[in-house]
């Protein structure tokens, strides 16, 4: 297959419209799950564990279908950096969903977080297999920057999703303060992981698909780190007043 790269541009394009429209909208969007989800008596329901794994699991299996279908050969350097890509969904497929305590998601929101990330699987996966020129920045140090941010970002993330888990005893659906890492500086810490995460990502590949990825992400789960927070410090008195939202010591 051969570099498709109006199609890439298109797609990235409209994965940045979607976070924007999104980030409009998000007084909305906050209620269609989780903490903030308004019952509504036909909503069809997911059970959280098979909900993750069926919705997170193209992220993983389309890029794996381009590699093994790819006649073209790729450079160490591209195949390690879409392994940084599919390692995240890796372990969001197979073991974030299956450890997961959370209430059963709408079948709506399922499908719509499947077929985006069977969207932006396969828009990461085209472009690094395909178009980006990875050889030609094998000394460029915001390759190395970017897979350590990557890195420090999925460390933090999975080490925060770990303190949310601990927090909920078997069988548990109430929510309680988070403490420890960086939980001690922001209420979404386990966000601002996964952000920092794609952050890295984009700069170490440098290119529209992976800024378009990170932009939706900021755009999807920065608005709902801050009702995170409005909901702790509405819940609870005693709420650390120097934490904040998503970004430590900013916002």
């Amino acid at each position: 297959m051969d570099c498709n790269e109006n199609l890439l541009n298109y797609l990235s394009i409209g994965m940045i419209l979607a976070g924007l429209w999104h980030l409009y909208r998000h007084k909305k969007y906050q209620t269609c799950y989780g903490r903030h989800m308004e019952q509504t008596p036909h909503a069809k329901l997911v059970p959280a564990r098979l909900a993750w794994f069926l919705q997170e699991s193209p992220a993983l299996l389309v890029p794996l279908l381009l590699m093994l279908t790819s006649h073209k050969p790729s450079s160490v350097g591209k195949m390690l950096l879409l392994g940084t890509f599919c390692l995240h969904y890796f372990h969001r497929t197979f073991i974030y969903s299956l450890l997961i305590r959370g209430n059963p998601l709408p079948q709506s929101v399922m499908l719509g977080a499947g077929f985006f990330c069977s969207v932006n699987g396969f828009v990461q996966g085209h472009y690094l297999l395909h178009c980006a020129h990875m050889d030609e920045r094998t000394s460029d140090v915001c390759v190395y920057i970017g897979v350590l941010l990557f890195y420090i970002g999925m460390a933090i993330n999975i080490h925060s999703d770990y303190s949310l888990r601990k927090l909920r005893k078997p069988g548990e659906a109430i929510y309680k303060v988070p403490t420890g890492g960086f939980f001690e500086y922001v209420s979404a810490a386990n966000y601002f992981g996964e952000i920092l995460e794609w952050f890295g990502y984009a700069m170490a590949t440098w290119g529209l698909p992976s800024l378009a990825f990170v932009v939706f992400t900021a755009c999807f789960i920065g608005p709902r780190a801050i009702y995170h927070h409005r909901y702790y410090k509405k819940t609870f008195k005693n709420y650390p007043k120097y934490r904040k939202a998503l970004i430590p010591f900013l916002l």
